[in-house]
């Protein structure tokens, strides 16, 4: 059992009405692997500056998250900073300072090359694409993806679509991509270009999966408290990637069920700024939170309902 991850390490500056948090742990990597790791051991790739406080990461390395793939190079790390509006449903771009991640060529170390899951954060569609001549027989690929690779990089997007078995985007990027308003048309579109499952998440309003067989809905857990949805998405990545780690299959049992520990998690990633949630959370707390979802959505049908009523 390995699952790998390629993508951004960085350092957040978060605004929020709950306040601000300076320099928080961020990036795809570090979000899916906090959340990954309380499922199975995690191998990430990724590249920060010097001026990056790795020793911040401990606890992922404590956790079994190897960090032979983490290098380091000279100059400034990965720096995002961003303001989000009064109801976190949308935010406004700060600053973004590539730094070191605008030279950012993976290099997957050999004994990282047998992963048997991986997953390509949301990096250049020709870096996930060399990262896929660098493994040798995954079991299953997922990859993320963005609107600004969309839309200045489509052939390229198309090119990695036709050699990633799941692909997970939000509403808005399936729309561009897919060129399709309905989402389950969208989904239909992306299927046909090669993935055979495809993952819309949809904020605080849960996620849907679509596999050969059909739909799958898990909706968004209801909090009266929400502090940063900064790394939301990728720790739902990481919660969804790590159980069907742990669990060692895909079948459609073992999807619909990941999908409610991505949710789980990444309900838990915007309790708190960065990492800080992720970073205590235990098995039992994930436990409970899974079985409050199933609550959500569990029903029993009446017996003799007059349909014509």
């Amino acid at each position: 059992m390995s699952l790998l991850v390629v993508g951004s390490v960085a350092l957040d500056t978060i605004h929020t009405p709950m306040g601000t948090a300076e320099d928080a742990l961020g990036g795809s990597a570090t979000h899916f692997s906090a959340a990954a790791s309380l499922f199975c051991p995690v191998q990430l790739v990724g590249v920060v500056g010097d001026d990056y406080p790795v020793d911040d990461l401990q606890f992922l390395a404590d956790r079994g998250v190897d960090l032979d793939g983490l290098a380091r190079a000279q100059g400034e790390s990965f720096r995002w900073s961003g303001l989000y509006s009064a109801d976190l449903n949308s935010r406004e771009t700060l600053e973004t300072r590539l730094g070191v991640f605008a030279d950012f060529q993976p290099r997957i170390p050999e004994r990282f090359r047998e992963a048997d899951w991986v997953f390509l954060g949301n990096i250049h569609p020709e870096l996930q694409l060399d990262v896929l001549r660098q493994i040798r027989r995954p079991r299953l690929v997922a990859a993320d993806t963005m609107n600004f690779w969309i839309s200045g990089n489509r052939d390229t997007v198309l090119e990695l679509l036709g050699q990633v078995d799941l692909l997970l985007v939000n509403d808005d990027e399936a729309r561009e991509l897919s060129r399709e308003w309905n989402l389950a048309r969208a989904a239909r579109w992306i299927q046909e270009q090669g993935p055979r499952y495809v993952i819309i998440k949809k904020g605080q309003h849960g996620a849907m999966l679509w596999t050969p067989s059909g739909p799958f809905v898990a909706p968004g857990f209801p909090l009266e408290d929400v502090c940063d949805p900064t790394g939301a998405g990728d720790s739902f990545a990481g919660g969804f990637m790590g159980y069907l780690a742990q669990a060692g299959r895909a079948e459609d049992g073992d999807l619909r069920r990941a999908m409610i520990y991505g949710s789980v998690l990444g309900s838990f990633a915007v309790e708190r700024f960065g990492l800080d949630r992720l970073r205590d959370l235990g098995g039992e707390e994930i436990e409970e939170r899974a079985r409050a979802f199933r609550e959500l959505v569990a029903f029993e049908l009446a017996v003799g309902v007059d349909a014509g009523l």
